[in-house]
């Protein structure tokens, strides 16, 4: 049996409201990588922060990137950053990743 390690903390604005937002994508994340994932970890904050981290790796920042990421970028940078290996299915990988 494979020991899961990887843990993914999405760092939300409670001011903003961000919460529910923050709720549906550890439910896709959960349910894209739940045989993979140690832990998905919500932390509230404030002064409009939305960043979602894998281990100690940012992979995505609001302020920088522009705004929120679909389901389908958010599952392709938590893959490319801690399962490259891992297929994301025919449905995910074969439509364009959109700008962000």
């Amino acid at each position: 049996m494979t020991v899961k390690t990887t843990k993914i903390r999405i760092h939300y604005c409670t001011q903003c409201q961000w919460q529910l937002r923050s709720v549906w994508m550890a439910q896709e994340l959960l349910a894209s990588f739940s045989d993979d994932i140690d832990q998905v970890i919500l932390q509230p904050g404030t002064g409009g922060v939305f960043e979602i981290w894998v281990d100690e790796t940012c992979i995505w920042e609001r302020k920088k990137d522009g705004g929120f990421p679909s389901a389908k970028e958010l599952k392709v940078r938590v893959r490319n950053c801690a399962f490259p290996e891992k297929p994301l299915g025919a449905h995910l990988e074969n439509q364009p990743t959109q700008d962000l």
